[in-house]
């Protein structure tokens, strides 16, 4: 008799147990009350359990009803979960999607392309990889994502294609408290040799330095771009991350920006590109996460147009935070 325990059963009782009611439940399923205690009634007797105490006003749930009640739901969820995957394959989808993604990559911007991706394919799983340098390059060359996101910097293999997403700022930055915070103008490459640089290797082989600009002979390497963050609000040396990543830190004072010498006075640029394999174009899930990061690069644009219309405060000249006294010629006795 159990074999002939089917779904509707199951979803009559799920809607009984929530709605509190069998006519409460049929008023969600569109039955009659009838219909309802009917079909529940079967499904005890095929099981050899009562579900409800029917004694009352109202249907309350047994002991072995509650118990039955989070299989109930485990069976009807992976049911529906195996039709979705089931359409989401005849649709020529991908069941999973496996991204690498360069750490330079401003997270809103991620966030933001798969929140959108989530909302139009809620069945496809997402396995994310965070990289750099060549870490970005090799998954997708050797088929194990199927889309990354890398940096300028990288070399694509020719076997790649590259679509263009957006630039991303590079800036270097100190604490307000650091020595070199204080100097007028652009620092030279020498003067870098006096203080610690924290400089970013790849999370998944902290052998490879992903660093853009010039690097002082005193490094810290650092694999997390948080830790490198706090690192630098802290003092304990200078470095460069995105602009969007540091952004509220410069506002609020907690970080200053520093220019070195034959750097560009707003900071390297990195240009992230969507890269995959040319013998393995996008399908309707890869395409619709490229062009919404796209989209992401226009409604920047368009933000950062809105602020540059603003008027922009002076900025108030740095002062070095000491000086040496003139030294006074004597006279001659």
């Amino acid at each position: 008799m159990l074999d002939g325990v089917s779904l509707d059963q199951l979803r009559t009782f799920i809607a009984a147990a929530d709605e509190g009611s069998f006519s409460a439940a049929g008023r969600r399923l569109k039955r009659a009350q009838s219909v309802i205690s009917q079909t529940l009634a079967n499904l005890e007797g095929q099981i050899g359990v009562n579900l409800f105490d029917r004694r009352g006003r109202f249907p309350v749930l047994t002991g072995q009803g509650r118990a039955l009640l989070t299989e109930a739901r485990a069976a009807v969820g992976g049911v529906e979960l195996f039709k979705s995957r089931a359409k989401t394959l005849a649709d020529g989808l991908v069941p999973e999607l496996n991204v690498v993604v360069d750490i330079m990559f401003p997270v809103a911007a991620l966030i933001s392309g798969m929140t959108a991706f989530q909302e139009k394919f809620p069945s496809t799983v997402l396995r994310l990889q965070i990289s750099a340098g060549n870490g970005v390059i090799e998954p997708i060359v050797d088929g194990r994502c199927s889309v990354g996101i890398a940096g300028s910097y990288t070399l694509a293999p020719p076997q790649l294609d590259c679509e263009r997403l957006m630039p991303v700022s590079i800036v270097t930055v100190a604490s307000p408290r650091h020595p070199l915070a204080s100097h007028i103008g652009p620092i030279p490459t020498a003067d870098l040799a006096e203080h610690i640089q924290l400089v970013h290797t790849d999370p998944s082989d902290s052998s490879r330095v992903c660093e853009i600009g010039p690097v002082s002979p005193r490094v810290w390497f650092i694999s997390h771009p948080a830790d490198k963050q706090a690192f630098l609000r802290s003092g304990l040396g200078f470095g460069s991350l995105p602009l969007p990543m540091v952004e509220a830190d410069l506002a609020s004072g907690a970080l200053v920006r520093i220019k070195l010498e034959d750097t560009p006075p707003d900071g390297q640029v990195v240009v992230m590109s969507a890269a995959y394999r040319k013998d393995i174009p996008p399908g309707p899930a890869v395409r619709r996460f490229i062009d919404h990061l796209k989209q992401e690069d226009a409604r920047r644009l368009n933000t950062n147009t809105l602020r540059s219309a603003a008027p922009i405060p002076a900025i108030p000249e740095r002062r070095p935070m000491w000086r040496r006294p003139p030294i006074e010629k004597q006279q001659s006795p």
